[in-house]
């Protein structure tokens, strides 16, 4: 039955785009829904009899580009990119079998901007995403990316690539190219152990990153993938040791933990969610769609280059389950104002401030049947202060000025709004999240918990400087 339904989608798809003009009517900036870390069959099994190991499609995900990206657009995606994961020259993989098939997805498919990418097994770290920029040479930029720096590309296996000085050196050589490309942090805390203790990504290292790159290490999977993992009795997002807070990694959920630290140094250092697919629950693997579940919005036109120009800048929210599908906030002095990513000067202090939220719950039913309405929404703010001396802090105090329900707010049919003013005695940063539940603060997420009862949204922040 579920094969039969993709064949009728991929039909109706093929025949409803068949005939568009690619990005047309496309010049408005607006939420567009995306996904920057996807598997295909090209995330290959190797045959490892043969010298050197043969790759073998399907090894660890198992659907082709195109139908990936059919049900990223049947989910209400926008954007996407293919991120397949290497081994033993699997540069050539990408060059030779899955750049090909990209094109055949984007041919299919001519209104979805469709980003050519990998998940790159970062040296001295854990995995990251890069999105490569829409161009002539994309093919071969990332061939040479993956040559050069995936720690396990070469054959025999040289554990010398291991090295967090050459993912530094891969950051600032990317950031000199032509084409820039983007790098995001997948599953930041997955590998830590206890708290406190960090497994393959630390604050440090993010840190570096950032330092070294700034235009191409933009942040980190504020949610991971892998979010239908406890429909099959496993632990959400594949964080055995140390779970998710509300389906969000602990780096970006715990109110003046990490990210908060980021933020207070004014970096420019954003959370993003994607579903990290490999193979649907529904058929023995842990995964939603893309789009199904987790998605990462950006304010932008709906084009390659003002999608990736929106990544850079921050102006990005992320959500679970179709708990909104629009967010504005907006702070605002007599100097003037700025929206989510961006930043308002004004050096007199103490200094009156107006924040203003606006945000679309919408009406109708998710994937799962279920149409959540938002519980409460929080304004978190927290001061800016000079660069840390010791680059492995990961706190600082944030905390929670306002929180709405709905007794604070104006609603509108989908729309509801809200409005705070404060004074302020600094510099200082705002950010907003918001939840279907109850809890003040996310809690541990439990095997046994539905992740559709348990969604939250969160956005990028905006400076006051």
């Amino acid at each position: 039955m579920f094969s039969i339904c993709i064949r009728l989608i991929v039909s109706f798809f093929f025949a409803l785009f068949a005939s568009c003009n690619t990005f047309a009517d496309e010049d408005a900036k607006r939420w567009l829904a995306g996904d920057h870390h996807i598997h295909s069959w090209y995330s290959v099994g190797y045959d490892y009899e043969q010298d050197p190991p043969k790759p073998e499609r399907g090894g660890d995900a198992v659907y082709q580009i195109t139908t990936n990206n059919i049900m990223a657009k049947y989910y209400g995606l926008t954007w996407t990119v293919v991120t397949d994961h290497g081994g033993p020259n699997h540069s050539e993989v990408n060059r030779l079998w899955a750049y090909p098939e990209l094109l055949t997805s984007r041919k299919a498919l001519p209104d979805m901007v469709q980003f050519f990418g990998m998940e790159i097994n970062s040296p001295g770290a854990d995995h990251a995403s890069l999105i490569i920029p829409y161009s002539d040479v994309e093919r071969d930029q990332l061939a040479d990316l993956e040559r050069r720096f995936d720690r396990r590309e070469s054959w025999p296996d040289d554990r010398s690539r291991n090295n967090p000085s050459i993912m530094l050196e891969a950051l600032n050589y990317m950031s000199k190219q032509e084409h820039p490309p983007v790098v995001i942090a997948n599953h930041p805390s997955r590998s830590m152990l206890i708290p406190g203790n960090y497994g393959l990504y630390d604050p440090a290292e993010l840190r570096a990153w950032n330092d070294a790159a700034p235009n191409v290490a933009i942040g980190m999977a504020g949610a991971p993938g892998h979010q239908a993992a406890q429909l099959v009795k496993f632990a959400r997002g594949a964080y055995r040791a140390q779970p998710t807070l509300g389906g969000f990694d602990r780096m970006t959920a715990i109110l003046g933990g990490f990210w908060d630290s980021m933020l207070a140094e004014g970096r420019h250092f954003w959370i993003t969610a994607n579903s990290d697919s490999h193979i649907h629950y529904t058929q023995g693997g842990i995964d939603f769609w893309p789009g199904e579940y987790s998605k990462t919005y950006v304010y932008a036109e709906s084009n390659p280059a003002d999608i990736l120009a929106a990544l850079r800048g921050g102006h990005i929210f992320v959500t679970t389950g179709d708990l909104i599908s629009e967010l504005y906030v907006d702070v605002s002095t007599e100097q003037g104002s700025a929206m989510i990513g961006g930043s308002l000067t004004d050096n007199r202090y103490p200094l009156e401030v107006t924040v203003r939220i606006r945000l679309r719950d919408p009406e109708g039913n998710n994937p799962y049947g279920t149409d959540p309405s938002v519980h409460h929404v929080d304004l978190i703010k927290g001061s800016i202060t000079d660069s840390v001396k010791d680059p492995k802090t990961d706190s600082h105090e944030a905390m929670v000025e306002k929180r709405f329900n709905r007794r604070h707010w104006r609603r509108d049919g989908e729309l509801i709004s809200m409005a705070h003013k404060l004074s302020i005695e600094g510099p200082t940063y705002f950010r907003v999240r918001g939840t279907n539940t109850q809890e003040k603060e996310p809690k541990p997420d439990p095997l046994e918990e539905n992740p559709w009862e348990d969604l939250w949204f969160y956005s990028n922040p905006v400076f006051v400087r």
